[in-house]
């Protein structure tokens, strides 16, 4: 810092004696700055030059310029140096501008950037290029007047520090200088700066009593320039240091607090300023005095941001910065009522389901953090009513309770107390109680919905207010367990909806009035809050009928509704026709899922398919179906053929309907009585028995099943025969089959009787699928024609030994062994009744000692 001192007389213009010194320190740092230099350079009268030991390099300019200036280069070689095989050039960064083969050359240039420019002189020979000499030339502007001269000294034992703002960069060297005066002294602050925007310099430590007048000068190569002068004294630059305080609430009040700071000895005036967190605006608290100060009407259980900020004099000098302290105030009773809404079902025996929910308290109702609510249960209309209590901590509770008529009060408790009650009275005979008029939903967009309604009519109980309830059709009832829900006033008629509001969805939006906290009937409509059409067809089935087609389908995905479903169309059209379908219009109001068409043509093809409409248009249809309505007759004969079969199965399972219906049969066709069966002992094929007879006798051991060991027989080549039925003799015939393992196999005797055409049919063979086991070699291999000898014969088969039954019976005749009858059922279709016991049987079977008594035989 350089001084000088000097005297002023009383009453002179500090200006007048700040600028002669600035113009002798301006001369002063001049002088300093010519005497400082390279031994090898030098300055000429009217430009820039540098003199070398082979050469020189001179300049028509000065070395600092501003851009636009043209400048002559010249280069002269000393005589040593100069040689006719060489070329003499100059280069600006590193780029040839001019040459000459004589000992001097020149060029002019136009500086057009900011910053240095480098020029050199060079000889160019065969052997190489060799430095002569150089010189720079800066481009630059010349410094702007420092504005904003400000002085700030931070706490009252700092030092000051000025600022300014320079203006437009030099991109030269400029040194700023700060003189400050006191009316006797006056000191010199200088400090170089480049290329930034602001200055600033740190001064001595100054006194409260004295006067100070500040100047900043500015000068480069190209100018200087000097700054309107600050007046000020130090109290007037003084910022203190932010104040250190604290917050106490008296008593664990939740409203009251109390402020207490502790600053600077010379700090007088203070200022406060609060706000919850929460909001943006301040509390303003103006002319602080003293080290304390009380607060009240503060918000419970919110926590407060507290900001304190001083200075020395009430109307001079800096403000302190803004020191800061948040805390919370104690929690307080809750005031606020909750908002309670019920849900009433019918749930048999007696009971009922009451479903209870409510909005929790905003925070300044809570004015604390709730612990828990309180549901009271009183029963109406009993002599002692006894008050139920339950506690829980969520915002819902619902409780089986019987069928009578409640009132139900909730209450939300924090640590200082409960809120006051909210009540409500659950009525099971709301029929008096009529439901508000004329409401509607419009789609008001941006995810809200206008709902309007009319008072009631006819209503003799007074209305306290309504209850507007919504909830999306489509709702999932686990993850949504209770609908959105607002009450009003008794004169709102009408609300904007926008809680849980989205796009594009349906919401079933139903009004009730509150009659003394009890809810009448309800008033629903759908509404949304904007709609496009579906983005699919509803699936479509369809069942056939005698006489039409129904038709039902399932609902669309709430997804894929995108608005409420105003109605669905069906299209009916005759396959490959040219005609417009026939259109079936459903409205959505009536829930119709299903719809019956009639007038179809028997027999003809129609293609049916389905689409679904919003208030937004209709969406594309779903999935398509084929009909044929088939025709009267063919549907008479299906249901008559099932129904006789079911009929059938039904009487043929009992054994007394049996029974019945076997004499029943009996009596109305008594002529099958005298029809003869011819004895198979007299067939010619029995006769000639005797010339087969040797191969026909296989050990018995071979039919008969073995309760040790079973070999299988190899298989037998079967050959079909043919035989003639008879038109005028009934004509029995035994059917085996395998149906048992290790041998065993049951048998069972059918009979028929026919008066068409005889005719001929094949006997069983292996290749019908059917599965024979021990049977005869050669049972089937002969077949002759039977005798056509009648003669009357009983009319069933008589088994004189029951006990005992033959595994087979051969087709041939034999000698007389005892042979048990078979009992013998005129109908064949009745099942369990013609099969005879397996017994074993030893020995032969020959047909002359059968003797077949079907007397009885009806069919």
């Amino acid at each position: 810092m350089h001084a000088a001192r000097g005297s002023t007389e009383p009453g002179s213009k500090m200006l007048f004696a700040i600028v002669p010194a600035a113009i002798w320190l301006l001369a002063h740092l001049a002088a300093e700055a010519s005497s400082k230099g390279d031994v090898t350079a030098g300055r000429l009268a009217h430009g820039a030059a540098e003199l070398c030991d082979k050469g020189n390099m001179t300049a028509n300019t000065s070395s600092h310029v501003q851009p636009g200036s043209s400048i002559t280069l010249s280069c002269q070689l000393k005589p040593q140096q100069y040689s006719k095989q060489c070329r003499i050039a100059i280069f600006f960064n590193s780029s040839e501008r001019n040459s000459s083969y004589s000992s001097s050359v020149s060029t002019r240039f136009l500086v057009h950037t900011y910053g240095k420019h480098m020029f050199t002189c060079k000889t160019l020979c065969e052997y190489g290029k060799k430095l002569i000499c150089g010189i720079d030339i800066e481009s630059g502007n010349p410094p702007d007047e420092p504005r904003n001269v400000s002085c700030i000294q931070q706490g009252t034992d700092g030092h000051p520090i000025c600022t300014w703002d320079k203006g437009r960069l030099t991109y030269i060297n400029t040194t700023y200088v700060v003189q400050l005066s006191n009316g006797t002294d006056v000191f010199y602050v200088s400090k170089e700066s480049l290329d930034t925007n602001f200055g600033s310099l740190a001064l001595s430590k100054l006194n409260f009593d004295s006067t100070y007048t500040i100047v900043v000068a500015a000068f480069n190569e190209l100018g200087s320039a000097f700054s309107q002068p600050l007046v000020f004294m130090l109290i007037d630059i003084v910022k203190p240091h932010p104040p250190k305080f604290s917050v106490e609430f008296e008593h664990s009040s939740a409203t009251n607090c109390t402020l207490s700071w502790y600053a600077e000895a010379q700090v007088q005036h203070c200022r406060l300023r609060y706000r919850p967190l929460t909001r943006h605006g301040w509390s303003m608290v103006e002319n602080l005095k003293g080290e304390k100060c009380s607060l009240y009407g503060l918000e419970p259980y919110t926590t407060y941001e507290f900001q304190l900020s001083c200075k020395i004099h009430p109307k001079r000098g800096l403000w302190s910065n803004w020191s800061t302290y948040q805390n919370r105030t104690p929690e307080a009773v809750p005031t606020g009522v909750l908002d309670v809404w019920y849900q009433q079902q019918d749930g048999g025996s007696e009971q009922q389901n009451i479903s209870l929910f409510w909005k929790a308290l905003s925070k300044s109702e809570a004015r604390g953090r709730i612990l828990q609510y309180t549901v009271t249960f009183e029963a109406l209309d009993q002599q002692n009513p006894v008050a139920e209590t339950h506690l829980t901590t969520q915002t819902n509770y619902a409780r089986v309770m019987p069928r009578v008529n409640y009132k139900i009060t909730v209450t939300a408790e924090n640590s200082r107390g409960r809120s006051p009650p909210a009540s409500i009275v659950t009525d099971l005979g709301i029929q008096d109680l009529p439901p508000p008029q004329a409401v509607s939903a419009i789609a008001m967009g941006n995810s809200s919905i206008l709902i309007s309604w009319k008072p009631p009519t006819s209503s003799t109980a007074s209305i306290n207010g309504y209850v507007v309830e919504w909830a999306d059709t489509q709702r999932n009832a686990r993850l949504e367990p209770h609908p959105a829900w607002e009450k009003l006033p008794a004169s709102s008629l009408s609300t904007v909806i926008a809680e849980h509001i989205k796009d594009e969805v349906c919401y079933q939006i139903s009004v009730f009035a509150l009659y003394q906290d009890r809810a009448g009937q309800t008033a629903s409509v759908k509404g949304y809050s904007s709609a496009k059409a579906p983005s699919a067809g509803p699936q479509m089935f369809t069942t056939p009928h005698a006489n039409g087609i129904l038709v039902s389908w399932e609902a669309i995905p709430a997804h894929q509704q995108r608005g409420c479903i105003t109605g669905y169309h069906i299209y009916l059209q005759k396959r490959d026709s040219q005609v417009d379908p026939r259109v079936y219009a459903i409205s959505s109001m009536t829930a119709q899922r299903s719809l019956y068409i009639t007038d179809l043509q028997p027999g003809e093809h129609y293609v049916l398919w389905m689409t679904a409409s919003t208030a937004a248009g209709e969406g594309p249809w779903g999935n398509s179906e084929l009909i044929c309505l088939e025709s009267a007759g063919e549907w008479m004969t299906v249901v008559l053929t099932c129904s006789i079969f079911i009929f059938s199965a039904c009487i043929c399972s009992m054994p007394p309907a049996r029974k019945a219906l076997h004499s029943l049969l009996t009596i109305l066709i008594p002529q099958w009585q005298s029809k003869a069966i011819p004895d198979p002992a007299n067939a010619t094929w029995a006769k000639k028995y005797t010339s087969v007879k040797a191969e026909l006798r296989w050990p018995s051991s071979l039919f008969l099943p073995s309760t040790s060991t079973f070999e299988e027989p190899e298989p037998t080549q079967v050959e079909e025969a043919f035989v003639k039925r008879s038109t005028l003799a009934l004509q029995d015939k035994a059917l085996f089959s395998s149906t048992g393992s290790k041998g065993h196999e049951d048998w069972a005797l059918g009979s028929s009787r026919g008066h068409e055409e005889p005719r001929y049919e094949p006997l069983p063979s292996a290749a019908d699928g059917e599965v024979r086991e021990q049977q005869p070699p050669d049972l089937y291999r002969r077949m002759v024609e039977a005798v056509e000898h009648t003669q009357n014969v009983p009319g069933y088969i008589a088994n004189p030994n029951p006990s005992t039954a033959p595994p087979y019976l051969p087709l041939g005749a034999g000698t007389a062994e005892d042979v048990p009858e078979l009992e013998c059922h005129p109908l064949s279709v009745f099942p369990t009744t013609c099969l005879a016991p397996m017994f074993p049987y030893e020995g032969n079977l020959t047909l002359d000692t059968v003797k077949i008594n079907c007397g009885s035989l009806t069919g």
